[in-house]
């Protein structure tokens, strides 16, 4: 999967990749292990693959609000066009700040910057996360279904007990169980589905804690020309960071893919953007 994504900060960062938990189960037939450890190693060069822009149509929704954004994904990171708020397009007004906020951006390039910083910070988490996997999971092999382009190897995950997680990365691996699914022709994770079963600590507690209880959906797919990217994202949190408690309930729905040039900058994209048209039609 691949980290050019809207950013999912904290805990839904960490478990972004909790869908690659094919690992090695010492036990499990040779044949099933090299597969997943394919699908995983293909998964890990996809995340890093920077060659391939898109521009896409975001639709971010929670129990009290929805955005409608449109993405183009740059060099220098993604950049972001709102076109609608709970499904209505932006007033008069809000258009005239967020177009105020384009200025801005391209006038004050260490906007884009901070971004980008952010953008790679929550990459390396991710990169953490995987290269945990062959020893942070144990899988079993549950049978064959047809995808939409063909067939579908599904398996059941659960943590490997024997799996000391070196960093706050990989410590909520330790505790979650699920299914994820790998289209067999494209060697492509297909779809998460992840259950916190016991609460986890940060740091003893003292940084936080996740509430058991937790679940979280990812669905991937083949949007262009072999480039899969993450069409829907749901995660349903709870728990403490720090002395705040927090709740997340969160639904992305990634659509409109469109391939842009590789290299495109910054700049280019908000001109992009601005040549798109947006409003109600656009968030439909």
């Amino acid at each position: 999967m691949t980290a050019r994504l809207p950013r999912w900060h904290g805990i839904a960062a960490t478990l972004f990749m909790g869908w690659a938990a094919a690992s090695a189960h010492p036990m499990q037939d040779n044949t099933d292990a090299e597969f997943v450890k394919h699908a995983l190693a293909t998964e890990l060069t996809a995340v890093q693959d920077a060659q391939h822009p898109m521009r896409y149509k975001l639709r971010k929704s929670s129990p009290r609000l929805s955005t409608t954004k449109h993405i183009v994904e740059t060099k220098d990171g993604a950049v972001a066009r709102l076109v609608a708020v709970n499904d209505k397009a932006l007033s008069a007004i809000d258009e005239q700040k967020e177009q105020a906020r384009l200025d801005a951006l391209l006038s004050d390039p260490s906007k884009q910057h901070h971004r980008k910083q952010a953008e790679d910070d929550d990459t390396s988490r991710v990169l953490k996360v995987i290269r945990a996997l062959p020893v942070a999971f144990l899988y079993d092999y549950l049978g064959t279904s047809d995808g939409p382009h063909g067939k579908i190897e599904k398996f059941a995950f659960k943590p490997n007990p024997g799996f000391e997680p070196p960093d706050i990365e990989t410590h909520a691996l330790t505790e979650m169980t699920g299914e994820l699914w790998v289209d067999a022709a494209e060697n492509r994770v297909t779809r998460l589905e992840g259950h916190l079963d016991e609460d986890v600590d940060f740091g003893w507690g003292l940084l936080g804690r996740l509430n058991k209880g937790g679940w979280i959906v990812i669905e991937q797919a083949n949007v262009a020309d072999h480039q899969w990217r993450i069409v829907h994202f749901q995660l349903v949190m709870s728990g403490r960071i720090l002395f705040k408690n927090k709740s997340f309930d969160t639904q992305e729905d990634q659509t409109d893919f469109v391939s842009v040039p590789a290299g495109i900058n910054y700049s280019q994209a908000i001109r992009m953007l601005r040549s798109e048209p947006g409003g109600a039609k656009a968030a439909r």
